[in-house]
C-alpha cells in the first residue's frame, strides 16, 4: 500500500481508535501454493493485545495455503468515498479541470498465522469474540463439551495473527487547502449516500488535528 507523507497515520493511537471504533471486519490475504492465486478471505476479527482472531470454517482452502507460508496480510477499510473532479478543482480553473479521487481510511497488518485446533482453545477465542459481538451475554455457553456449541467445534478452526507490522493510511487531501477540504465535507454530508457521512467525519477530525499540510 502506497502512503503519500500526508495520508499517513498521525500516531498508533490514531489507527487503534480507528479500529476499536467498530471497524471489526477485514480481508485476509495469504500468499497461497506454488502456482495458485493468492487466497482471500473476508472475516469479522476482534484485537486482542498485538494479535488479531478470527475463526474460519475447516473446509475453507485457506488452511492449506497458510501451512505452506503462515506470513499473512491481514487489511481493514473503511469511511471510503468517490470524490468528483469538480469539488477539488483550485479556484482559478474550470470545475471540469478538476481531479477526481477516492477517500478512504486503510489499516493493513502484516502477520505471522498460528492455527488453533485445540477444542478448549476454539472455545476460548469464540468467548473472546463473543464478548465483543454479543457483550449482552444473550448466547449458550460456549462449552467444549455442552450443546450447542460443543457440536459444532469441530466444524471451525482458530486463528490467530501475530502482528508484526502495522500500515495506516487516512486518504483524505490533507495537502490540500483546509478550506477546500472543508468544503468537500460539506458537500460529502450534503450528498449523503453510502459512507458519505463518516468520510466527511475523518476529513474533518483530520483537518482539526492537523490543519494545512506543510511541504
Amino acid at each position: 500500500m502506497f502512503i503519500q507523507p500526508w495520508d499517513a497515520a498521525l500516531d498508533a493511537a490514531e489507527w487503534q481508535t480507528w479500529i476499536a471504533d467498530g471497524h471489526d471486519f477485514g480481508i485476509l490475504s495469504v500468499n497461497g501454493l506454488p502456482g495458485q492465486p493468492p487466497v482471500v478471505v473476508p472475516t469479522h476479527f476482534t484485537a486482542e493485545d498485538t494479535s488479531l482472531l478470527i475463526h474460519l470454517a475447516r473446509p475453507n482452502p485457506v488452511w492449506k495455503a497458510i501451512d505452506a507460508d503462515p506470513n499473512v496480510t491481514f487489511t481493514v477499510t473503511g469511511d471510503y468515498a468517490f470524490i468528483p473532479g469538480p469539488w477539488r478543482a483550485k479556484p482559478d480553473v474550470p470545475p471540469t479541470d478538476g481531479v477526481p479521487t477516492s477517500y478512504y481510511a486503510a489499516i493493513q497488518f502484516t502477520c505471522q498465522a498460528t492455527i488453533i485446533d485445540d477444542r478448549k482453545a476454539k472455545a476460548e477465542l469464540l468467548r473472546s469474540q463473543m464478548a465483543h459481538f454479543q457483550p449482552d451475554g444473550d448466547h449458550a455457553p460456549i462449552d467444549p463439551d455442552q450443546a450447542p456449541y460443543g457440536r459444532m467445534l469441530p466444524g471451525i478452526r482458530g486463528l490467530r495473527l501475530n502482528v508484526t507490522d502495522v500500515r495506516a493510511k487516512f486518504k483524505y487531501d490533507d495537502h490540500k487547502p483546509a478550506e477546500q477540504r472543508t468544503d468537500i465535507a460539506r458537500r460529502l454530508t450534503e450528498r449523503g449516500t453510502g459512507l458519505d457521512g463518516p468520510t466527511a467525519t475523518q476529513q474533518l477530525r483530520r483537518l482539526d488535528r492537523i490543519g494545512t499540510w506543510k511541504t
